[in-house]
């Protein structure tokens, strides 16, 4: 079942690209994210990875959504990226099969999730992609991590100012966080403005998806200005027990 499912999805993302080659994807990436789409399934039942399980809802839902963020990281180029929370592999694994050149890390807290998506590295044959099981408030205070990454994503994690801490100590000065995002409300996006400040992001910049399947999602981009302070972040849980900018 979770065969023909993978390849209903991959033909369901098909009909929603169209003849529309903006994307530049590589050859063969049907065949690797239609993979990918059966090891997901396969261990959902186990591990409670989604609740997106229909292949029409795979396709936009996960797939479209993860690659809608192309055009942002192809223009900024970056070598490496960090994907905070990555569950089962969206949007992490997606966008390194579509951009394989660029090296990854995939972050989750949860440890049995972490060793399901090393699994799903080693049967794609991603060798630019790393795991790691963390915590993002403790990860940004690792040398090797802190402020060492070109662009961090982050599909679905917190808040705007919690996501903020979590995310900008990672990004080196220059660097941008990207966030998935459905409607904003006025207070959490004043709140994110306030807390970017704090810790060396630009101001908040929401952009529109680009594709009209994804109704109201939409991206948040913070661009990294200057070096984090190094009380940030701080202890685990106190970013989402008491957000910045409130």
């Amino acid at each position: 079942m979770s065969s023909t499912d993978a390849r209903a999805a991959r033909a369901a993302l098909e009909r929603l690209l169209g003849a529309d080659a903006s994307l530049d994807l590589p050859s063969g990436f049907g065949d690797a994210v239609e993979r990918y789409v059966k090891l997901l399934l396969d261990a959902n039942r186990q591990h409670n990875l989604t609740r997106v399980v229909d292949p029409e809802a795979i396709a936009r839902l996960h797939l479209l959504d993860s690659l809608a963020a192309l055009p942002w990281i192809d223009a900024w180029t970056p070598t490496s990226a960090l994907d905070l929370g990555s569950g089962g592999g969206i949007p992490g694994i997606v966008l390194a099969l579509a951009r394989p050149a660029m090296s990854w890390t995939l972050v989750d807290s949860v440890g049995k999730k972490a060793d399901v998506l090393r699994s799903f590295i080693e049967a794609l044959g991603l060798d630019s992609v790393a795991v790691i099981a963390s915590r993002a408030e403790e990860l940004g205070h690792e040398p090797r991590h802190r402020e060492g990454t070109d662009l961090v994503t982050a599909r679905a994690v917190a808040s705007l100012p919690v996501l903020l801490e979590l995310a900008l100590p990672l990004a080196r000065v220059g660097g941008n966080l990207l966030a998935w995002k459905g409607p904003i409300a006025k207070d959490e996006l004043r709140a994110g403005r306030s807390a970017a400040r704090q810790l060396g992001g630009g101001e908040p910049s929401i952009r529109p998806s680009g594709w009209e399947a994804l109704g109201a999602h939409r991206f948040v981009i913070v661009r990294k200005e200057r070096p984090t302070a190094d009380r940030f972040p701080r202890r685990s849980g106190q970013p989402s027990r008491r957000p910045l900018g409130q």
